[in-house]
């Protein structure tokens, strides 16, 4: 670095570096500093006795498990809800899917209400016949 520094104030030209001038010399001169393996690295066993917590890891793990708790909780009350007895219509006679659909499900377009239907009772085609059940979906 000085060599480079004083070779640029003298004329600002270019600058060659011999190996000697950075401290290698090849394989006869001195050599580079390598890595060194210290004791108590990967291969080595790491010592044993009681695990300790500190003040942060408890809170890190009550706060995680109230977390956990809140939302096993909400799990729990979404799957209460699904256990509600299903909405049948019985099919009258004359009677088509739109009208079922138009009845049943005012909040939806007609032609959403029928997809919503058929969806529902896994149906290919939008034919109904008087006496047939329909499972209504929820809105």
């Amino acid at each position: 670095m000085v060599a480079l520094a004083a070779g640029m104030e003298e004329s600002m030209s270019a600058h060659a570096w011999q190996p000697e001038e950075i401290g290698y010399a090849g394989a006869s001169g001195p050599r580079r500093p390598h890595l060194v393996l210290l004791p108590g690295g990967a291969g080595e066993a790491a010592p044993t006795g009681p695990l300790r917590l500190t003040r942060r890891g408890r809170v890190v793990l009550v706060a995680l498990a109230l977390v956990l708790g809140i939302g096993l909780g909400l799990v729990g009350l979404r799957a209460a809800g699904a256990a509600e007895v299903p909405r049948v219509v019985t099919v009258e006679a004359g009677q088509t899917l739109s009208e079922v659909a138009a009845t049943e499900l005012p909040d939806l377009s007609i032609s959403d209400g029928v997809l919503a239907i058929q969806l529902e009772n896994r149906m290919t085609t939008a034919q109904v016949s008087a006496g047939q059940q329909l499972v209504i979906p929820r809105g």
